[in-house]
């Protein structure tokens, strides 16, 4: 029952990132002649030129990009990724006979963005592709671990959106879907990744007992002591070493100042955190 359950939210999330996409296209960029960048970009300008429909182009520039997909990811991989290919397609024919939303650039740029990772980080997060430079991306994931995704298809767009600025010559389109691809970027590691910065902070304070109580109880966040030696004094010492929410980093700093004004502070960000309460090291790196 669970897994049935599990299956069909896995296909109605993939569906719905697959439904804001399409819109993201269909209602917002395509008509304002903004190209995001990918596959999705070049569709957008070649329908421009062509007439051919935007979803109809994006569909057939996926065949032989699904086709490599299937080889390297397997069948599991290919059949979310067909679904939500062929899905977000269809949707983009039949969305952009409602024309444009809205025929500001400015509000469809960031409507568009927004739209455009809401609907990649809901079918990245769920297991799918919806084609084009998104498999390409994964590709270069596996080579290349430590770029996070919102990264990669920046620079990936950031090319279609330079040929869009030579075919289109006009460079105030350009500038607006370089907007969409900067939104695009920043908002999707905040949906594939979560609102990761946090404070890492080392204390160092002859009252590090009191303090580590306080933080424990009044913060519920986690508390490391490090055994280390002064060494001018010879003391030993216990270093505290806690990673918190940037929300709660304030509690924590009136707390410290309550308990020893005197105590030692390295304050760093953490931009990435795995375990309990944040993020799991045994999930899929997307």
């Amino acid at each position: 029952m669970d897994l049935n359950r599990n299956r069909i939210k896995k296909i109605l999330l993939l569906t719905i990132g697959a439904f804001c996409y399409a819109s993201a296209i269909s209602l917002f960029l395509d008509p304002n002649s903004l190209s995001p960048g990918g596959v999705s970009g070049i569709s957008i300008i070649l329908h421009q030129v062509t007439g051919i429909e935007t979803g109809t182009l994006l569909l057939l520039f996926n065949i032989p990009i699904l086709v490599a997909g299937a080889w390297k990811f397997g069948l599991k991989f290919i059949f979310s990724t067909v679904y939500c290919t062929v899905l977000a397609s269809l949707l983009m024919n039949v969305l952009s006979s409602f024309g444009a939303v809205t025929a500001d650039p400015f509000l469809a740029a960031l409507a568009g963005g927004g739209l455009t990772a809401l609907g990649l980080g809901l079918v990245f997060k769920n297991g799918g592709i919806t084609g084009g430079f998104d498999i390409i991306v994964k590709f270069l994931r596996l080579k290349y671990p430590h770029m996070k995704t919102g990264s990669l298809f920046l620079v990936a767009d950031s090319m279609v959106v330079l040929l869009s600025a030579i075919i289109f010559r006009d460079v105030d389109v350009a500038l607006y879907a370089a907007l969409v691809v900067f939104i695009n970027s920043f908002l999707l590691d905040v949906v594939l990744y979560g609102r990761d910065g946090a404070k890492f902070i080392y204390i160092i304070s002859d009252k590090s007992k009191e303090i580590a109580s306080r933080l424990l109880q009044e913060l519920e966040i986690g508390v490391t002591y490090i055994h280390a030696e002064g060494a001018y004094s010879g003391k030993d010492k216990k270093v505290i070493m806690c990673v918190l929410r940037k929300h709660l980093y304030h509690k924590a700093e009136e707390i410290i100042k309550q308990e020893d004004p005197q105590a030692f502070l390295i304050i760093t960000s953490a931009t990435e955190i795995y375990g309990e309460g944040y993020k799991s090291i045994f999930s899929e790196k997307l």
